[in-house]
């Protein structure tokens, strides 16, 4: 049982660095599209105005650590509850590493469609968004916007399917 709380300890300890570095990523990407979102929304949101006028690309860097950390606390606490009902700590283990890769992977795909639907559809509806008035490239300000909302979800989703990996893989054990 030590072996099997230690994964759990490691487990919840990895997984918001992990959601970090995706959300560092996420972030240089959604700067390259629409440098507003940050300049004239996130930078303002988080406080981080100071930082932001002589370091944008840092800047936004931080800003997405600070978006996701948080999600991969969720994450990890969930996959390795999971993961304790396993029988033996190897069986831990790759429950909880296949499903965290699973759902990184889920929310990365669905916040690059994030991308598409916003410039594709998002970008070009007329709607009452809320956007500052300043914001010169509104398409891209939504599209970053759309890609955004996207990765949250697909985080969700791929919560969703790990752990229906973990369910199955934990009944294929069980069963044998």
């Amino acid at each position: 049982m030590a072996k099997k709380i230690g994964i759990l300890i490691l487990t919840i300890i990895l997984t918001p660095i992990l959601a970090g570095i995706y959300g560092i990523l996420h972030d240089q990407i959604s700067y390259s599209i629409s440098p507003e979102y940050f300049t004239k929304f996130k930078f303002a949101q988080f406080e981080f105005g100071f930082m932001a006028q002589n370091q944008p690309r840092l800047t936004a860097s931080v800003v997405g650590f600070f978006s996701t950390w948080w999600t991969g606390l969720i994450i990890g606490i969930v996959l390795s509850i999971i993961g304790l009902t396993f029988p033996n700590h190897k069986t831990m283990w790759k429950s909880i590493k296949i499903a965290t890769i699973r759902t990184l992977g889920i929310a990365l795909g669905i916040g690059l469609l994030g991308i598409v639907v916003g410039e594709l559809i998002i970008s070009e509806i007329d709607g009452n968004w809320i956007i500052p008035d300043s914001v010169t490239d509104k398409n891209a300000f939504l599209t970053v916007g759309t890609m955004h909302t996207f990765s949250y979800i697909g985080g969700l989703i791929g919560l969703i399917f790990g752990v229906i990996y973990q369910l199955r893989l934990k009944k294929d054990i069980t069963k044998d």
